[in-house]
């Protein structure tokens, strides 16, 4: 058959090397089953500076940083270099590109643009995935006097390197600001330089089209690697009255919204009278030292662990009842959601576009994004504690579909097609 033939495929990321998340576990777990399939995968990253020990160390695993700005203080995005260096640096250390099948670019700045103008020059076709959204994140993590300042001059680099043959003005539906529709600008742009594009849900694809872009998009899911799916797991139980075992396993930033789940927790337990909880937070982020401070402040059931390794995480995972993403009009996709249903947790969150990542019946979708809101549903669940049981076999009998294996059976029938 067609795919017994392997393939040598090019990845290309901004956010991998150095950082945690969704994209970093995407990478890793289709990298894996993609060499498991007897595929050549080489991973491309902007990273942190490392030793000649610890370069040498990821080459090993076919994983290369490319040059990067060495300013930058560890905690933020490691950045890459101008895309004409990185591209310069490419050509000279890693000629064998020329002989790729794919490039697979995951992000939209310098590494990920010198993978798209590279792939161009090269003549082999070049697959973006288009992860998030943008336009969001940098109203989250930008002070709000500086958003449109910083959104021009991202949108100004980029155009120096790929064509902006379009304009998103500012409108009523998503690009309701200046910085916001520059960002629309600059992602519509960056994926319509791409042979084909993949979104991780069918709600990203429709928003993406609606502002213009023209390339084929495909709305691809996440998977899972095969013994997440396939582990003994029993449905969760809590009775009344029972600690509800909540975990947290995002990044503790403005964009997921961490402050106002924990204002929820509060009302939970001055408005509701319930103490019966216990939240356990993974992740770094800004906002941890913050989060810390108030959850004491107000006496809350929260344990704060940091960043740790999934296996870690994982563990913890086995005892709780309730998975929390709270993230809104941000998350295309949401990584943790589709963890949480492979141990069989039921999810809680508060976008309506997230009902499309999990079965119905199977997770607690609050009647909106607002402290008040949430606390109130939490309050619901605590008083019907055994929709907990029947969330948990809804996703039991559901979760082999997350399965890798099934994904990158559509990736390679994808990549075949383009090198038609």
């Amino acid at each position: 058959m067609w795919y017994d033939k392997t393939m040598k495929i090019a990845i290309f990321s901004d956010c991998y090397l150095d950082l945690t998340g969704g994209i970093v576990s995407v990478i890793n777990i289709e990298k894996a089953e993609l060499e498991k399939r007897g595929h050549e995968v080489k991973v491309f990253s902007s990273a942190y500076p490392h030793s000649e020990k610890e370069i040498k160390e990821l080459a090993g695993k076919n994983i290369f940083p490319v040059p990067s700005c060495k300013v930058f203080g560890r905690g933020a995005t490691p950045i890459a270099r101008r895309p004409k260096i990185v591209e310069k640096w490419l050509l000279k250390n890693h000629p064998e590109l020329k002989d790729f099948d794919i490039f697979y670019v995951h992000y939209e700045a310098g590494c990920s643009i010198a993978g798209l103008r590279l792939a161009k020059k090269l003549h082999i076709p070049a697959v973006q995935v288009m992860h998030g959204r943008e336009d969001m994140g940098e109203e989250n993590l930008i002070p709000k006097g500086f958003r449109t300042f910083v959104a021009k001059n991202l949108n100004r680099f980029h155009s120096w390197y790929l064509p902006h043959n379009r304009t998103v003005a500012r409108d009523n539906y998503l690009a309701t600001t200046t910085a916001k529709s520059k960002m629309w600008t600059m992602m519509v742009n960056h994926a319509d330089y791409a042979d084909l594009i993949i979104t991780p849900s069918e709600h990203f694809k429709e928003k993406l089209i609606y502002y213009g872009v023209k390339k084929k998009i495909v709305a691809l899911h996440h998977g899972l690697a095969s013994e997440k799916v396939t582990v003994d797991v029993k449905p969760k139980e809590l009775k009344f009255g029972e600690t509800l075992n909540i975990i947290w396993h995002s990044r503790i930033s403005g964009e997921k919204r961490p402050m106002e789940f924990l204002k929820a927790l509060d009302i939970l337990q001055t408005k509701y009278g319930h103490k019966n909880y216990k939240l356990d937070a993974y992740g770094p982020g800004p906002d941890l030292e913050r989060a810390k401070k108030y959850a004491k402040n107000h006496y809350l059931h929260v344990t704060f662990h940091g960043p740790k390794p999934f296996d870690e995480i994982w563990q913890t995972m086995q005892k709780a009842h309730l998975d929390v993403l709270v993230s809104y009009n941000y998350d295309t996709f949401g990584m943790t959601l589709i963890e949480a249903e492979a141990a069989g947790i039921p999810s809680f969150f508060v976008d309506k576009d997230m009902e499309e990542i999990l079965p119905d019946g199977s997770y607690v979708l609050a009647s909106g994004p607002s402290p008040e809101a949430m606390a109130s549903a939490l309050n619901e669940l605590l008083e019907h504690p055994e929709r907990i049981t029947k969330m948990s076999e809804i996703l039991l009998k559901d979760r082999k579909r997350l399965d890798i294996k099934n994904k990158i059976d559509e990736l390679e029938k994808i990549f075949k097609e383009l090198k038609k």
